[in-house]
C-alpha cells in the first residue's frame, strides 16, 4: 500500500511539474510576441514620423496631386486611431498602400526626384521599410511559435484553462501588394 501511494504521489508531481513548466512557456512566449510587436511598433512610428515631412516635400513640386497625399495623409491618421492590435495592422497596411502611390506620384517629377531633401527623406523611409520588414519577420515567428503552444496539444489545455488566446499575423494585404500604382496627370 506504500508503494501504490509513492508512485500516485510521484504521478502527481510529474504531472504538476509538466504544468508549470508548460504554463511558463506560455508565458515566455507570450511575452516573446509582446516585446516582437514593441520592436516593430517603434520601426512603425518611425515611419508615422517621417510621413508629414515626405508629404510636405511633395507638396512643393506636385501640388494638384492633392488625392494622393490626402490619402497618404488620412491612412496616417487611421493608425494613429485603431483601437485594436489588428486594426493597427490593417492600418499599417493601408498606410504601406498609399505610400506607394505617394513613390510613383514621385517618379513623374524629376526636380522632385533630384531634390536633396527629398532623396534624404526617401532614403530613410526606404530604411526604415526593411526594418519594419524585418521587424514583422520576426513578430510573425514568434507570434507563430506562440500560437502553435496555444493550439497544439496538450498544452493547449493548459491555455485554454489560463485564457491564453491566439495572436493575429502581421500579414501584408495581397491586393494592396499585387496591383499596379497608377499614377494620372
Amino acid at each position: 500500500m506504500g508503494k501504490f501511494f509513492l508512485v500516485i504521489l510521484i504521478i502527481i508531481v510529474l504531472i504538476v511539474i509538466w504544468l508549470i513548466s508548460t504554463y511558463n512557456g506560455l508565458v515566455r512566449s507570450r511575452n516573446t510576441v509582446d516585446e516582437a510587436f514593441s520592436t516593430m511598433d517603434v520601426y512603425l512610428k518611425k515611419r508615422f514620423d517621417l510621413i508629414p515631412n515626405l508629404v510636405e516635400a511633395v507638396k512643393a513640386y506636385a501640388a494638384h496631386e492633392k488625392e494622393t497625399l490626402q490619402a497618404v495623409i488620412a491612412a496616417r491618421s487611421q493608425v494613429q486611431t485603431a483601437g485594436t492590435q489588428e486594426a493597427r495592422l490593417e492600418a499599417e497596411n493601408a498606410l504601406s498602400g498609399t505610400l506607394k502611390s505617394l513613390f510613383a506620384v514621385a517618379e513623374a517629377y524629376p526636380d522632385l526626384k533630384a531634390n536633396a531633401g527629398f532623396l534624404d527623406l526617401q532614403q530613410q523611409l526606404k530604411k526604415v521599410e526593411e526594418d519594419i520588414a524585418n521587424s514583422r519577420k520576426y513578430y510573425n515567428g514568434s507570434v507563430k511559435a506562440y500560437n502553435n503552444k496555444c493550439q497544439t496539444f496538450p498544452s493547449s489545455f493548459i491555455a485554454g484553462t489560463f485564457r491564453f488566446e491566439p495572436r493575429t499575423m502581421f500579414e501584408v494585404s495581397r491586393e494592396e501588394e499585387r496591383e499596379n500604382v497608377k499614377v494620372e496627370f
